[in-house]
């Protein structure tokens, strides 16, 4: 027997409207560090704390019940999934389905893939019905991705002005099509 031949569950998010999340450069400022004793921590003017932009994302998405949220921050290789959606307010962890990273990845070669082809992968895998990513690495995203993705600013992430403009305009049309 084929491993076609048994029934699959589709992933979470399967014909859904997702946000792919990353965190540094989004939710605060890119510059976050790793501790083995502190864990994560910003490295970064005064005034920038870490998740300072969650509230401001979770607003945002408030008119927009049916989005769900996959992690594509590389806060979950350090912490796993669960643990990584705990840090966010309750209006975003309780619409985090999933990650574009799991463990039965093959991790190194996740880290040597580009942010856009492993969003992109997890589109495929997860076959939403429409995708936002937000994210402030722009290195290699496929073309065929950019109408899908948004740039956010390295430190000021999703509250810079013309970011959070863009965020606004494709949310109001994420699933229109």
């Amino acid at each position: 027997m084929y491993a076609l031949d048994y029934p699959t569950r589709p992933p979470r998010g399967a014909g859904q409207l997702v946000l792919y999340l990353d965190f540094d450069g989004v939710l605060h400022h890119e510059n976050v560090l790793w501790h083995p004793k502190r864990g994560a921590y910003l490295c970064a003017p005064t005034g920038y704390t870490l998740f300072q932009h969650a509230d401001l994302l979770a607003s945002l998405l408030e008119p927009y019940p049916n989005i769900k949220i996959v992690l594509s921050t590389s806060w979950v290789r350090s912490y796993g999934c669960t643990n990584t959606a705990k840090r966010l307010p309750d209006g975003l962890r309780l619409r985090v389905i999933g990650a574009t990273f799991h463990s039965r990845m093959d991790e190194p070669l996740f880290v040597d893939t580009p942010r856009g082809v492993q969003v992109w992968r997890d589109v495929v895998r997860r076959n939403p019905k429409d995708w936002l990513a937000l994210d402030d690495d722009c290195m290699d995203w496929p073309t065929w991705c950019t109408n899908n993705y948004i740039q956010t600013h390295t430190h000021e992430g999703i509250s810079d002005p013309p970011v959070l403009r863009k965020i606004k305009e494709k949310l109001a049309g994420l699933g229109a099509t």
